[in-house]
């Protein structure tokens, strides 16, 4: 009788999966973006449901065609494309012309995402991409704002939403009489305050009910879906944390330098797209840093880099530019906190290196 043979299979860690696959954390992102758009809906009608419609649509048939043409398996079933779509048009102001969300989308699919070879290539938050081109091309358009909650906001569009490309549509101030929105300028809490010094309500920015881009209105929402996707172990809360803690620190000395001039720090982090940003947009994990000491660094410098660009540049807002740069200096980041191999000696930079 031959001996009983016993097979040993040799495995790479790590030996234990969590049996959440990209597919299952990607589509728990959509859940947490769910209740903002229905909101954004709420808030904003018809032109806010088929704003983030058609961004969340072309998207997906962007990168499906982009998939086509390389000869490979498309990839919407991943929900990356969904997410962005979700992302892009929740940073979107809800008067923006339908035609010019396209746009939008195919920027962050194609040369955003798709270009360096689809999702865990992607050196740039994709929906940025897309929106930090639609501010550049149409600066107009971007910073053209509505009131929450108008009159008829379900039963017809903004004039603007329709328009025809290249074409001047309908001038909004007459749109926002006929809606009876007195006293609306046009400009979001963030405008208000930089450039004629008129702080909004700290309680109406944080439940949401003011102008704004269509999913930047609620920082109370914003913090529940992250919450979510922290409790699911989906998101480390530690870039989030950091962003929101190196605003929190750098506003509270401008705040205490002049009162007068500059607002408090609860301002500054319910206000604009800051806690969007730092919860669904900083956390992408491929653009972002994945030693924890990199994560700190990331999240300060984007958190620092948005009140320095808030308080001391021409825009009101500086959310997006900071993500992209955070972006783009993460490899550098994630290589100078890389934690030392056990055993071996202490990293050198510079002369010292080449000396060696």
């Amino acid at each position: 009788m031959s001996p009983a043979t016993t097979v040993i299979e040799v495995r790479t860690a790590p030996h234990v999966h969590s049996g959440r696959s990209v597919e299952v954390i990607m589509r728990n992102v959509v859940y947490a973006l769910l209740p903002m758009a229905f909101y954004s809906v709420w808030l904003f009608g018809l032109s806010a449901a088929f704003l983030i419609a058609t961004t969340t649509g072309a998207c997906l048939l962007i990168e499906h065609l982009c998939c086509g043409a390389a000869e490979r398996e498309s990839s919407i079933g991943d929900y990356s494309a969904a997410i962005t779509g979700l992302l892009l048009g929740l940073t979107l102001p809800p008067a923006l012309p339908l035609w010019m969300a396209v746009v939008g989308a195919f920027i962050a699919i194609a040369p955003g995402k798709m270009i360096f070879g689809g999702l865990g290539f992607n050196v740039f938050n994709p929906a940025l991409v897309g929106r930090a081109f639609l501010q550049a091309a149409f600066p107009s358009a971007i910073t053209t704002y509505t009131p929450a909650q108008a009159m008829h906001r379900f039963t017809e569009f903004i004039p603007t939403t329709l328009a025809i490309p290249f074409l001047k549509a309908a001038p909004l101030k007459d749109w926002i009489a006929q809606v009876r929105v007195d006293g609306f300028t046009g400009a979001t809490p963030l405008m208000l305050q930089k450039f004629e010094h008129v702080t909004t309500d700290t309680w109406s920015l944080f439940l949401g009910t003011r102008a704004g881009s269509a999913g930047e209105t609620s920082a109370l929402l914003i913090l529940l879906g992250g919450v979510y996707l922290i409790v699911r172990k989906m998101m480390d809360w530690r870039i989030p944390a950091a962003m929101l803690l190196g605003a929190l620190a750098l506003s509270g000395c401008y705040y205490l330098s002049n009162p007068a001039k500059y607002p408090s720090q609860l301002f500054v982090l319910f206000s604009g797209g800051l806690m969007l940003g730092a919860i669904f947009m900083a956390t992408d994990p491929v653009a972002s840093p994945v030693t924890p000491r990199g994560m700190w660094i990331y999240g300060i410098l984007m958190g620092v880099i948005t009140v320095v660009i808030r308080f001391e540049g021409g825009l009101a807002e500086g959310v997006m530019y900071a993500i992209l740069l955070g972006n783009g200096l993460s490899p550098l980041i994630d290589n100078l906190t890389q934690p030392r191999t056990y055993g071996a000696g202490k990293r050198m930079f510079g002369k010292e290196a080449a000396a060696k």
